[in-house]
């Protein structure tokens, strides 16, 4: 059964046609650390999948939208934001987006699930890649789900670390 989360995200991809570069990850979904709570209610393993457009203008910016899947059952989110390429052949990505998720969008402390306290969510990101050959890169990547307490005091973040494996097309 497909999750309606990703039928909208793939409703917002534009056309092959104008792609700059898909791509697709493996994270460790859920791990502990310093801006996650409880992030022990999460865990295993997650598959993103992707897609970045053009730059836009001369800047390193360029849109973005993916959808990770938790391989556990555990949350599952969306995003699109901006995120800028530094560097060449080693580089530096950082992006900031916004997600909507399909776990509990709560206020109340939950024993089962984390309970995000909105439905839709900060999603900023870091990567570091390297340039593999003119169309392949690589990158470890960090992505953070969370609403900054802006929708209440209910907001234990949710972090995922992996890699990701980037197409130009």
């Amino acid at each position: 059964m497909i999750r309606p989360i990703f039928l909208l995200l793939a409703l917002a991809l534009p056309t092959a046609a104008s792609a700059s570069e898909l791509f697709g990850g493996v994270h460790a979904h859920g791990i502990k650390s310093p801006l996650s709570l409880n992030a022990d209610r999460q865990g295993g393993v997650a598959l993103s999948f992707g897609y970045r457009g053009d730059r836009i203008g001369g800047t390193p910016l360029q849109p973005y939208a993916f959808g990770s899947l938790s391989l556990k059952g555990d949350t599952n989110f969306a995003a699109a934001g901006l995120s800028g390429r530094f560097g060449d052949r080693i580089y530096v990505r950082p992006g900031l987006g916004i997600a909507i998720h399909d776990g509990s969008a709560s206020n109340f402390e939950r024993a089962d699930r984390l309970a995000f306290g909105s439905r839709v969510l900060f999603e900023p990101e870091l990567a570091i890649g390297a340039q593999i050959n003119d169309r392949a890169s690589i990158e470890a990547s960090w992505v953070h789900l969370s609403h900054a307490q802006i929708f209440g005091k209910q907001n234990p973040g949710l972090d995922n670390v992996g890699v990701r494996l980037n197409w130009k097309l």
